[in-house]
């Protein structure tokens, strides 16, 4: 930016068509207001992300906060590179992993493929024999059973649509190993994905409005406040 130049104050609504490259130059610059529109626009990609490696809603969210809370301390070191999107869920990534060791819990996303171990058997309980019918929550709970290098990887590509470059990108592993990794997802959940035939696996990991106003309401106060 030239010396003297002032940016043009942009309201988080009237921002909400920029590119996510010039909302973080704008934050950068001191409109840290915005940050809001790329909470809003990255959370259900940050939400499953985070919720295919940590099953616990609440922490989940919890995590979700320490993700934005970190990217915007460090927004000086995205370069541009990368997506945003990619910079931004290896930042979440690498926050559930974290805190699986800390439980010790230890996921190793770049160790080799052993041999395939198929998902444990359905849970027959009454509860889940009268929730048969509904395709998503099945969907879900099949998910929560295979490898979490597995689940992660399939939410990437599969929900979130990420290219295999993306997903190998932003998980630090490489594509031969995406791929390897999907392929073993995708076989593993072949028949319950038949009983949710003709849904769209996004919709088994909503990220409804609600959540998304909490995290908004937990983060922004702290990204905001005036600096000392």
């Amino acid at each position: 930016m030239e010396h003297g130049t002032v940016l043009a104050q942009v309201p988080p609504a009237a921002g909400s068509a920029l590119p996510d490259l010039e909302l973080v130059r704008r934050v950068q610059a001191g409109e840290r207001a915005l940050f809001e529109l790329l909470i809003r626009r990255h959370n259900p990609r940050v939400y499953r992300a985070i919720r295919a490696l940590l099953r616990d809603e609440a922490e989940v969210e919890d995590a979700m906060q320490q993700t934005y809370l970190l990217a915007f301390a460090r927004l000086g070191e995205f370069a541009g590179a990368a997506a945003f999107s990619t910079w931004l869920t290896r930042i979440a990534l690498n926050e559930a992993l974290g805190r699986l060791r800390r439980s010790g819990k230890v996921e190793r996303l770049d160790a080799p493929e052993a041999e395939d171990e198929a998902p444990g058997p359905p849970d027959r309980s009454p509860e889940d024999r009268a929730a048969a019918g509904e395709a998503m929550a099945f969907l879900q709970r099949a998910l929560d059973r295979l490898p979490p290098a597995h689940r992660v990887v399939f939410m990437l590509r599969e929900v979130e649509e990420l290219s295999t470059a993306e997903a190998a990108e932003a998980l630090g592993i490489s594509a031969v190993l995406v791929k390897v990794r999907l392929h073993r997802a995708r076989r593993a959940l072949r028949e319950v994905l038949a009983a949710a035939s003709g849904q769209a696996y996004a919709e088994a990991f909503p990220f409804l409005a609600p959540r998304c106003d909490r995290i908004v309401a937990a983060v922004m106060p702290r990204v905001t406040e005036p600096r000392s």
